[in-house]
């Protein structure tokens, strides 16, 4: 009788032992409400405070200082070099214990290196400030983000990436117009210690307040995990990966030189510089509109769709611009649009194709190359303008970004070749 009584009651306590668990779980589970506000807000001052910061402050930084424009500029190129030092143990630590302490080291580190920029009384100071600046940088932008939403959700962090970059596009908007404001109210030593204020009063609580901590990763053989949760059939390849790597930083490359010098590329060709600065505000907006529309058809299409029409995008307006055609306007709407859409893509499609387990890993390894790109970019974007002129550059930029749609055409022959493209996973 008593033998007879065991199994429904083993039954019994594993349902409500596994009911307990899931209540658990829920309880546990990150609110994407909260989450998503915290990580949007502090990324649009992360970058405001060190990627779009030389937009605005370094023609006062260098007329207040008398050190040379080019290595104001290049302070920012160092950073990046510095960030993509780091990345990948940055994307290792995020995916060992997720990004509650990574992501708090970042709003320090810029914190900190806006103080350095602010006190900095010579070039050499000026430049190790912004090493630590890169350190923040590595730590706390997009990549890093990216890693600690797909940590936290796993396959599911598709469209928390989605609306992280939604806040993302705003940085600029933000950031520019603000950082002008307090370089006229309190010269740009006062702007740097109003940025360092939120960093490290703002930011930093923030991030140790809402981001949640997870559970240690358990060890796992990389090509036993990649088999277990993502849609590729084997192993993962290193030459998808390598196609992948490159196709994201030649977008990374052409997004960074265009963003420095785009002013004085519309210049070159006859434009008024109200009119230029008129036209390159319509690059913020236009990323903006098509992540909003990326995040309302998500479900309907696999990240890769989204990489093919951002590469399309850009080539589009890229060579609209380069032929010289009249629709200025309409031109760089289509590459704010690619460029928006890029952002989206560089963080859901690795995840769509090789899964949740390794993900921050990975995407530290991808920030190197892309990383590096974007700190030489300007200064490669400066030697073109001279020796070959505004038409030059754009006719080198237009054929790289043709050559990026050639090479995601590529890609797409290599998923549907192992079989990697399945429908894409709600959330």
């Amino acid at each position: 009788m008593r033998s007879s009584l065991r199994p429904p009651v083993d039954r019994e306590w594993s349902r409500l032992a596994g009911k307990a668990s899931a209540m658990t779980f829920a309880a546990a589970s990150p609110n994407r409400l909260v989450i998503i506000p915290v990580l949007g807000v502090t990324q649009i001052f992360a970058w405001g405070s060190s990627y779009y910061l030389p937009a605005v402050l370094a023609k006062p930084i260098a007329a207040d200082t008398g050190w040379p424009l080019t290595w104001v500029v290049g302070g920012l190129s160092l950073g990046l070099l510095m960030a993509a030092l780091i990345s990948p143990r940055v994307g290792l630590a995020i995916e060992r214990h997720g990004g509650r302490w990574v992501l708090p080291l970042s709003a320090a580190a810029i914190g900190i290196g806006q103080i350095g920029l602010a006190i900095a009384s010579n070039l050499t100071l000026y430049v190790i400030a912004w090493l630590i600046i890169g350190v923040g940088m590595g730590a706390g932008l997009y990549d890093a983000a990216f890693a600690t939403l797909g940590r936290l959700y796993g396959r599911d962090a598709r469209s928390a990436i989605t609306a992280l970059t939604l806040f993302g596009g705003f940085a600029s908007t933000v950031c520019w117009p603000l950082s002008a404001l307090l370089a006229s109210q309190l010269g740009w030593r006062g702007a740097c210690l109003v940025y360092a204020t939120i960093q490290l009063a703002v930011a930093l609580p923030s991030y140790l307040i809402f981001v949640p901590r997870v559970a240690p990763a358990r060890p796992a053989r990389p090509d036993a995990a990649h088999a277990a949760q993502a849609p590729i059939a084997a192993k993962p390849s290193w030459i998808l990966l390598t196609v992948l790597a490159v196709a994201l930083t030649l977008a990374a490359t052409i997004s960074s030189l265009v963003s420095v010098h785009l002013l004085t590329i519309l210049r070159a060709n006859g434009v008024t510089l109200a009119v230029a600065v008129a036209l390159g505000a319509l690059v913020g907006p236009a990323q903006v509109a098509a992540r909003t529309v990326e995040m309302a058809i998500a479900r309907r299409h696999h990240p890769i769709g989204t990489k093919i029409a951002s590469v399309s995008f850009v080539a589009l307006g890229l060579s609209a611009l380069w032929a010289g055609l009249p629709l200025i306007p309409i031109a760089l709407a289509c590459y704010g649009a690619g460029i928006g859409l890029e952002s989206i893509a560089r963080g859901t499609l690795p995840l769509a194709l090789f899964g949740a387990t390794g993900y921050a890993t990975l995407m530290g390894r991808l920030a190197v190359p892309s990383l590096l790109a974007q700190a030489a970019a300007p200064w490669i974007g400066a030697i073109l303008l001279e020796r070959a002129g505004a038409s030059g550059t754009l006719a080198v930029l237009a054929s790289i970004a043709l050559f990026n749609v050639a090479l995601t055409g590529g890609l797409v022959w290599l998923v549907h070749r192992r079989r990697a493209i399945a429908p894409s996973v709600p959330g």
